[in-house]
């Protein structure tokens, strides 16, 4: 009997639950198609926003929390395998072998201290943190279903109210419900009314507190890391010292293309070669300047031959073509020169009749670098100018095409004419020194290698 009891109870909370259930999905459609109002509350809802905010800024915070205790864990992986492969190529005879071992066992503390510390003072507290929100969106949600338990019992009972045949024991359960039900909503609104604000003005401490943290272990890492460095650092010096000898040397990178200028010589030479053998034509006798082929000059006057009396180059009669055609020569002859002398005048008082030649300049291209434009470099660098360099070491020229370095040389980087012609890890520059002397890129510039210098402009 009790079995039966218990399942008839449990069998009622069900029944009741779907009929809740059932009132509150017709309550809702008839206030989605505007049969019944809807109670509301502008500032409960400013505060559920906030909640979700708040609660989703949380949960990335939480995420980006976890990848950087992450990456602190694989840094700290590789930090142990490149402090074990010194260990292991650090040979026994060598000086300062105990003082390796300390300082990678105390590196590999240092770096498990720094994640434990982080996981107990950022991680835990960001869990804690978070662990308040599944509780508080569940009230969320209750309250919201209390909300529309209300306004089902406030529209019931208005209902029966104004009924034409009231029925005062349907109305007076009506408005039991009705209370009942207004009071579990305003019990859960007032707590949830507290507890919102609240939570949302926490969050500012809770920020404040986590970064101060994180922000405090990363000093002190950062700090003992740099101390067992410099440790390390005094070692390998001493490690130098005594073998001094054996410094291993800096090399450039094997150029494939070298003797770069001279091949450039010769290619122009080569180029220059059918030019000279096309000679210019002699000027003529009488010193009239010559007419580049590349410059058309139009003469919009008549020429002078054009102007004479059509007799003048008419035989008068047909025994006499010699004497016309040598007339008609000295004729021309005296014409034409003194056509040249007016010429001459007219240029010399400035006011000739023909037309002013305007030469166009169109700034040339290396590499996609404008030469010679004065928005594109600044007029103290050499055409092409890309950026400056310094010289870490020194470097010794193995060809006539190579720039002779010593460290502290600030050179500044040109493109290649031909950049065919670079070679990988080879750039081409002129010495600043050699530059603000001289200004003869030709004669100054040359191919130096790349891991030999540092950027700085």
């Amino acid at each position: 009997m009790a079995e039966l009891g218990s399942k008839g109870v449990t069998a009622g909370k069900i029944a009741s639950n779907v009929q809740k259930k059932l009132t509150r999905a017709q309550e809702k459609v008839l206030q989605k198609l505007g049969k019944a109002d809807e109670t509301k509350d502008e500032q409960f809802e400013q505060c559920v926003q906030n909640f979700n905010k708040q609660l989703s800024e949380g949960t990335r915070l939480q995420k980006d929390l976890r990848t950087y205790l992450a990456s602190v864990k694989a840094m700290h992986e590789a930090s142990k395998k490149l402090t074990e492969c010194l260990q292991e190529v650090y040979e026994p005879d060598w000086p300062g072998r105990d003082d390796t071992n300390k300082i990678a066992e105390n590196n590999d503390l240092l770096w498990t201290d720094f994640h434990q510390k982080l996981v107990d003072q950022a991680l835990l507290t960001m869990d804690t943190y978070l662990g308040q929100f599944p509780d508080i969106k569940s009230r969320i949600a209750k309250r919201g279903r209390k909300l529309v338990d209300y306004d089902s019992a406030r529209h019931h009972f208005e209902a029966l109210q104004t009924a034409k045949k009231k029925d005062e024991t349907k109305i007076a359960k009506a408005e039991e419900e009705l209370v009942k039900a207004q009071k579990v909503f305003e019990e859960m609104n007032v707590d949830l009314q507290e507890e919102l604000p609240s939570l949302w003005n926490s969050r500012v401490g809770f920020y404040v507190n986590t970064f101060q943290s994180i922000a405090g272990l990363e000093e002190n890492f950062h700090k003992e890391m740099s101390k067992l460095n410099q440790n390390l650092h005094d070692v390998l010096l001493g490690l130098d010292k005594q073998y001094s000898g054996n410094a291993f040397p800096v090399k450039a990178q094997p150029r494939k293309k070298t003797k770069l200028f001279a091949r450039l010589r010769k290619k122009m030479s080569s180029d220059s070669t059918p030019a000279k053998a096309n000679k210019s034509p002699s000027p003529p006798p009488d010193g009239s300047p010559i007419t580049s082929p590349e410059t058309k000059t139009v003469n919009h006057e008549l020429e002078a031959s054009t102007l004479e009396a059509p007799g003048a180059s008419i035989p008068k009669s047909p025994s006499q073509p010699a004497e016309a055609a040598n007339a008609g020569a000295e004729a021309a002859g005296s014409e034409a020169a003194a056509g040249a002398e007016a010429s001459k005048t007219e240029a010399d008082s400035g006011s000739t009749s023909l037309p002013a030649v305007v030469v166009e300049t169109f700034p040339a291209t290396v590499n996609g670098t404008v030469e010679g434009g004065a928005s594109s470099e600044r007029a103290d660098m050499p055409p092409g100018f890309l950026f400056k360099v310094q010289a870490m070491h020194d470097y010794t020229a193995t060809d006539s095409d190579e720039l002779q370095l010593k460290a502290g040389d600030v050179v500044l980087v040109i493109p290649f004419e031909n950049p065919e012609e670079q070679d990988e890890g080879w750039l081409m520059g002129v010495k600043e020194s050699d530059w603000i002397q001289r200004k003869e890129l030709d004669q100054c510039r040359g191919v130096f290698p790349e891991n030999f210098t540092e950027r700085v402009q």
